[in-house]
């Protein structure tokens, strides 16, 4: 169960946070009561993320703050998690959800831009996570999500570096929710599906034979808020299970399925 009753006073940080599911998160927690900690690339787009925050904060506005940090070093995130923590007094809430798109064909891939994916998509996550993790049973409490994706549950054809990325992640928080299982810290995972963000617009990146429908990021959003507040270790958005359990129990027609989809395209 969660230790947090609500999100109300909760220090929360957030990576990914210039656009997206982080770009929309951020405000949400703030609106909630949260004090929020933006974290990114890109500076010009956090001061507008921090800006929403602090217009819709409830009461007196909480010391919002925001780090430009790349992410694509695990040694820089790990630092940056410890920094964060110092300048908040401890984090309540670790939200890693920055990642970066790999839409390519295996063929056409090497083993840099895997390795690339997996430092900010899987590395990254870790590193933070283990700098805060003994801080937070030091406190006995404290939660992480990590945001995987339907394509930590599903292997996509052309993203086998971005599967491989987020299959990594949803095998790390399971294993990370268990050994924690009897601790005051919480595990959540949450996997969306295709959301309406620029993912699906990155230079370097062939086109998705994806054109829709698009689930809202405040969709993500919300379910990441209530995931932190609830007890269940997994979430998916939009609820996808179904198709994963079908995966599972017929591979052969889940992939015969899956090809002929993306060599006729969508309709």
């Amino acid at each position: 169960m969660s230790p947090l009753p609500s999100l109300e006073g909760a220090k929360v940080l957030v990576t990914g946070a210039s656009s997206g599911i982080g770009a929309v998160l951020a405000p949400t927690l703030a609106a909630r009561g949260a004090t929020v900690a933006a974290v990114a690339r890109r500076a010009d787009r956090l001061d507008e993320v921090l800006e929403r925050c602090r217009a819709v904060s409830p009461g007196t506005t909480p010391d919002h703050r925001a780090w430009a940090v790349d992410l694509s070093d695990p040694g820089h995130a790990a630092a940056l998690a410890e920094e964060v923590w110092e300048a908040f007094g401890h984090l309540d809430v670790l939200v890693n959800n920055a990642a970066r798109p790999m839409r390519r064909s295996v063929q056409a891939l090497d083993p840099q831009t895997v390795a690339d994916v997996m430092a900010t998509n899987f590395h990254s996550p870790v590193a933070m996570s283990l700098a805060v993790l003994p801080l937070m049973l030091e406190r006995d409490a404290g939660t992480i999500v990590n945001v995987s994706s339907l394509g930590g549950r599903l292997g996509i054809a052309n993203e086998a570096a971005y599967s491989a990325s987020k299959f990594a992640l949803c095998g790390w928080s399971e294993s990370m929710a268990l050994d924690l299982w009897s601790t005051g810290v919480e595990v959540r995972l949450v996997l969306p599906g295709a959301i309406a963000t620029e993912i699906w617009d990155q230079p370097g990146n062939d086109p998705s034979p994806f054109t829709g429908p698009f689930e809202d990021p405040r969709a993500v959003a919300d379910a990441i808020c209530d995931a932190i507040l609830g007890d269940a270790f997994e979430c998916y958005v939009p609820d996808m299970k179904a198709v994963v359990e079908f995966k599972t129990s017929d591979i052969q027609t889940f992939m015969a399925t899956t090809i002929e989809f993306t060599q006729g395209g969508s309709s």
